[in-house]
Parts: C-alpha cells; sequence; structure tokens
C-alpha cells in the first residue's frame, strides 16, 4: 500500500489513526500549496484531486478519510478504533458522521471562504460571503457537543475512537487558520487538551 500525503488536516487524520493503531505504510508527498494534487500526475491516481488517497496491493484506490481509515481498521491487527461489536461500530459512525457534517465541513468551508480564498479562488467554487456564517454554525453545534460530553470521556461515549481524531485534527486546524477553540466550552476544552497530549497528533 502507499498513502498520498500532504499538509492540511485531512491527511492528518489518517497518520493519527495510523499512529493510534500502529499501523506503517510508504508516504509520497504531494504539493497542494503548489497546486501538485490538481494536476499530473497526480489526477491519474484520484482524479477528484483530494487528498489523501491510499492506494492497495492490487492498485485500486481509496479516497475520503472516513473509508480509508474504516479499511485499515478492518483489514490491520490490532485493537479496533471503530468497534468491536455492531453496538459499537454503530455508535462510532453516528458521532464520526454528526462532526463531519455539523463542524468539519462548515469549519473548513468558512476557511476556504476567507482566509483560505487566495488558494481555492480558482480551484473550487467558493462563497466568501456565507464564511462568516459557517463558522459561526460550527461554533454552535460545538457547544452542542459541550453539553454532550458532560460527564464522558470521548465523544462517542467511553472509547476514544475515529470520531476523537476527525474532530480533533479539525479543530487543531481551526486554531491555525482564524478559528480558535472557545474556552468557554469546558467539557471540549478538556476533552482538546487531552487529545493534544497523545502522541499520535505529531504523526
Amino acid at each position: 500500500m502507499k498513502l498520498y500525503n500532504s499538509v492540511g488536516p485531512n491527511p492528518h487524520v489518517v497518520r493519527m489513526f495510523m499512529a493510534e493503531r500502529g499501523i506503517s505504510v510508504p508516504l509520497e508527498e504531494i504539493d497542494i500549496m503548489g497546486g501538485a494534487n490538481r494536476q499530473e500526475p497526480y489526477l491519474s491516481v484520484n482524479p477528484a484531486g483530494q487528498m489523501p488517497a491510499l492506494v492497495l496491493d492490487d492498485g485500486s484506490l481509496l479516497t475520503e478519510i472516513t473509508a480509508i481509515c474504516e479499511y485499515l481498521d478492518e483489514t490491520q491487527p490490532g485493537k479496533s478504533l471503530i468497534g468491536a461489536t455492531p453496538e459499537e461500530r454503530a455508535q462510532t459512525r453516528r458521532w464520526t458522521r454528526w462532526v463531519d457534517l455539523n463542524i468539519i465541513e462548515p469549519l473548513t468551508a468558512g476557511f476556504r471562504y476567507a482566509e483560505g480564498l487566495p488558494m481555492f479562488k480558482d480551484r473550487m467554487r467558493c462563497l466568501p460571503e456565507a464564511a462568516d456564517g459557517l463558522k459561526a454554525i460550527a461554533q454552535d453545534k460545538l457547544a452542542f457537543l459541550d453539553l454532550q460530553l458532560e460527564g464522558r470521556e470521548w465523544v462517542a461515549g467511553d472509547k476514544f475512537t475515529l470520531a476523537d481524531i476527525m474532530l480533533f485534527a479539525f479543530l487543531a486546524f481551526g486554531e491555525q487558520v482564524g478559528q480558535p477553540l472557545n474556552r468557554d466550552l469546558k467539557n471540549v476544552s478538556k476533552w482538546y487538551d487531552k487529545m493534544a497530549a497523545r502522541e499520535s497528533v505529531v504523526a
């Protein structure tokens, strides 16, 4: 296998996941700041031009970070970060989906349409007028999550999962691009600091 890697929160999720699971695969770096992901030869690997991408042993392609992490979780030895039972897997997928739709999507779109506009304006349709509202939506949902975390240790319940890795990678990204964590959210802040102390964050 080979992982096409770059800067940014999406590849960070996969690298953190692999570090937590003890999985190692060769990396090939793609210069997304220079637009190499939107040009050949990378477009022949992933026509969508998105990062990261995992090429399997048989040459087939996997994209989308949740799909990549689930594939690695199911095919590699070690303790699952998705869940050992149908119920555990359902809860992990529930919260991973919720985090993705309600926090990650508005947070990243808000960045692309504002601070990231010089990079993205020629690569995708951008809506600068929507940036402030999208950022506010992400903050609203973090406030909701803060209430849900009362009395529980991790995003999906009492076990550390992919949902925690995804949320952390994007909140850490937000810290760098003008969307800092609201420290008035005590439960989210406590969880974030606990995540930041994990060795896998430097992967």
